[in-house]
Order: structure tokens, then sequence, then C-alpha cells
């Protein structure tokens, strides 16, 4: 791993580890959810990553924000879609308490990062 790569950055790894398990769960929903929910959760939760990663290379602070907020919008829908599955009965509490958890910590961690940026304190 590069010295100065997002891989490095905690809200990546915890964003990438979230898709992770997204991918796990959503393995064992019906597969007629295969191009539905199931797709959807899943290219939302990619997106989180992977606008961290984006945002992380670019130069100016707006630019940076406008990734991490990409990043927000995506996981805010990845929590629609963990409560949508547990309402249809395709998670079980484990799973949604997992899932939530998980989600909960990449919003904080997004949202300090953002923080961090807004006040210049040292965030690259």
């Amino acid at each position: 791993m590069e010295p100065f790569s997002f891989e490095n950055i905690i809200t990546w790894q915890k964003a990438h580890q979230f898709t992770s398990l997204v991918y796990r769960i959503t393995q064992r929903f019906p597969e007629d959810e295969k191009f539905g929910l199931t797709s959807q959760f899943r290219r939302a939760a990619v997106s989180i990553g992977a606008n961290v990663a984006e945002g992380y290379k670019k130069l100016s602070k707006a630019d940076k924000l406008r990734f991490f907020n990409i990043s927000e919008g995506s996981l805010a829908e990845c929590q629609n879609y963990i409560i949508l599955s547990k309402d249809l009965g395709f998670l079980d509490k484990d799973d949604y308490i997992l899932l939530h958890e998980s989600a909960t910590e990449v919003g904080r961690l997004l949202t300090a990062y953002c923080n961090g940026i807004i006040n210049n304190n040292g965030i690259k």
C-alpha cells in the first residue's frame, strides 16, 4: 500500500468493509431480487468507497467535499435499502443490526472527514 493512498483512509476502509458485508448478505436474498433490490443495494454500497477514493485525489476542497457528499448520499440510499430489506423479511435480526451498525459507523466517519476538510485539519 502506498503511503499516501485512499486505502489508508479509515473512512474508505470501513466503507469497503460495509460493501463486502452488503455483498455477503445480499447473496441470500431471493433470486427474483437479483436485478432489483440486490443490484441497487450493491451499486449504492460500491459508490460509497469509490467516491471516497475519487474525492481523496481531488485537489480542491470543494471537489473533495462534492465526492464525499455523493458518498453520503449513497450511504443514505443503503440505509433505506437496509430498512426495506428488513421490512420485506430478507434480513434476520442479526444481519439487520450488523448492517445498521456498520452503516452508522461509516456515516460518522464520512461526517468527520468532511468536517476535517472544511476546517483544514491536515486532511489530504
